[in-house]
């Protein structure tokens, strides 16, 4: 591994234990969430779980507007570039999504037209990929970000390569999924049957036939209530503890009324997201719903305003405390508080407030149906800002990822 590679391979572990680490290293809980940090030590997420149209709803977007976001699979990062911000700050702490945003970046500036972009990050099952990467991508990349996507796998191969084998089978939540596929073949469940449904009938007769039934297979309920077992979804263990109480069922009850929303709630043809789950990729044909910053309309402009986005592998708390006093708009947290203790929410505030710009707003997510904030928040931070209840509910209900019980935007309210 060359020095750059072993550089962010070492941020990514110190800004993990710092977000995670909780508890004494041989106790239980501390065991755990050193499990979860190895976990969560690689590639996550090959596309990001959040919706984002339902965010620049929330957001409303404007064209003096500074967006500051978690970046994960930076689809939404991107997919912001469409509402024509003027910048967009992306952060985080594991370096194999920095340098998966950086790539997307330099993909956008350096590949012929949108053909070669979506073969590139909608498809990524092709050996062309590899070979425009090497040609057009790789030459004009960070040195970090090259490192990393040129490191080798245990098979040998560069991690380039992924974008040759269907990238969404890769990463800690493509592995999970692709586990969940083959567990669901052993009881003769079909989970890609729901792709084929004609109307939402179908769709849920389709759930009932090849997915409910999992749900009260022994081995499935005894691997669900083990949290280890949900770190392929990016659930570290205190997010668990508050995700179980959800529902009366426990844990297999909410990832059951998750699936069935996944399924049954939204079009099937409209939701790249079900498509992710159930066929572990976006659906083919040129009518395919795919994430905005994949959509041919947009591509263009993308390519003109690519320029407008930054990556840093920090925390969304250090990235604000170098801020400027009121220099940001919007702010993007996906669902980070629910591994927050209070003193790390309060810190995270503060700043979020201090650089707040007046009529900035905040959205984040949550995986349990409730506000995380107040009473862990002080008061005379969190009562710079209204909650926005209304707007909040409204926009879980037409999340199309459906795996948040959740939705949150604050509005800083008027000096």
């Amino acid at each position: 591994m060359n020095p750059a590679a072993r550089a962010v391979r070492r941020e990514t572990s110190l800004g993990l234990t710092r977000a995670v680490h909780r508890s004494r290293a041989l106790s239980r809980a501390g065991v755990s969430e050193r499990l979860f940090t190895l976990a969560f030590s690689g590639l996550v997420y090959p596309q990001i779980w959040e919706d984002p149209e339902v965010d620049m709803e929330a957001l409303a977007l404007g064209p003096e507007d500074h967006v500051v976001a978690i970046a994960s699979g930076s689809c939404n990062v991107l997919s912001y570039l469409t509402a024509d911000p003027a910048r967009i700050s992306a952060v985080d702490l594991n370096g194999a999504h920095i340098a998966l945003g950086r790539l997307k970046l330099a993909a956008l500036a350096r590949l012929p037209d949108h053909a070669a972009y979506l073969r590139f990050f909608g498809r990524a099952d092709t050996p062309a990929n590899v070979t425009a990467y090497d040609a057009a991508i790789a030459p004009h990349l960070d040195a970090a970000s090259r490192a990393y996507w040129e490191a080798r796998r245990l098979d040998g191969r560069r991690r380039i390569a992924a974008f040759s084998e269907n990238i969404f089978r890769h990463g800690l939540l493509g592995r999970f999924i692709g586990t969940g596929h083959r567990l669901a073949r052993l009881y003769g469940c079909d989970l890609s049957a729901v792709l084929g449904a004609r109307d939402r009938a179908e769709q849920r007769s389709l759930f009932t036939a090849h997915v409910a039934p999992l749900f009260e297979k022994a081995l499935v309920r005894w691997l669900i209530r083990r949290p280890a077992s949900l770190y392929g979804l990016g659930i570290p263990p205190a997010q668990y503890t508050a995700l179980a109480r959800d529902r009366p069922g426990g844990m297999v009850d909410v990832l059951r009324h998750r699936l069935e929303r996944l399924a049954c709630d939204f079009d099937i043809g409209d939701n790249y997201f079900a498509w992710q789950a159930f066929g572990r990729g976006y659906a083919p044909g040129p009518d395919a719903a795919l994430p905005p910053y994949l959509q041919a309309r947009h591509f263009e402009r993308l390519r003109e305003r690519a320029g407008r986005v930054g990556y840093r592998q920090q925390s969304m708390t250090a990235f604000l405390v170098a801020s400027p006093d009121a220099s940001a708009d919007a702010y993007v947290l996906l669902d980070a508080q629910d591994w927050m203790s209070d003193a790390d929410l309060t810190a995270l505030w503060t700043q979020i407030t201090r650089t707040a710009r007046p009529g900035a707003r905040v959205i984040f997510r949550t995986a349990a149906d409730e506000r995380c904030l107040p009473g862990r928040v002080p008061e005379a931070i969190l009562g710079a800002w209204d909650y926005a209840e209304a707007e909040s509910r409204a926009a879980v209900a037409r999340d199309r990822s459906a795996i948040y019980g959740g939705f949150h935007l604050y509005r800083l309210r008027a000096a």
